[in-house]
């Protein structure tokens, strides 16, 4: 598994425990992440997402309210609602992640950790969302000449 979905994965299971216990603090955060066997560079990149993640959330909740109309954000599974703010802070302020990894990613994530149709939904919603920001295409550039 790569260091940045191994990242990915540690910062959702952060995420949905801050949610659980009801404390978004970032020592809470880092406490999870140093119990789970991982490399410290993965426990890095999570400790990031979470901090940006916890820094924009009004913000992210925001955006989701925009984009999933007649479903409120409290009718969303956890583990849904913390990939989409994940993915959300990816596309808004990681200008080093291409938008289509971001989005790939998420449906990973969706697919290992959400319920039957969790990976299509949060792949809709992700997809607008980009679309609604202007970054859709960030960096497919940069994914062409990997290619080359």
């Amino acid at each position: 598994m790569g260091l940045r979905r191994a990242g990915r994965e540690l910062a959702l299971k952060a995420l949905y425990r801050m949610d659980i216990v009801g404390d978004r603090s970032l020592r809470e955060a880092q406490e999870l992440i140093a119990q789970v066997p991982a490399d410290q560079r993965a426990r890095l990149f999570a400790m990031e997402l979470v901090g940006g993640v916890l820094a924009e959330m009004d913000y992210l909740d925001q955006l989701l309210t925009q984009v999933v109309t007649n479903w409120s954000l409290t009718r969303l599974s956890r583990i849904d609602h913390n990939i989409l703010r994940l993915a959300g802070f990816e596309l808004l302020r990681r200008a080093d992640i291409p938008a289509r990894a971001t989005m790939d990613e998420a449906v990973e994530l969706a697919k290992r950790y959400g319920d039957h149709g969790s990976s299509q939904f949060v792949n809709g919603v992700i997809d607008v969302m980009a679309e609604r920001m202007g970054v859709k295409h960030k960096g497919d550039d940069n994914l062409a000449a990997l290619k080359d």
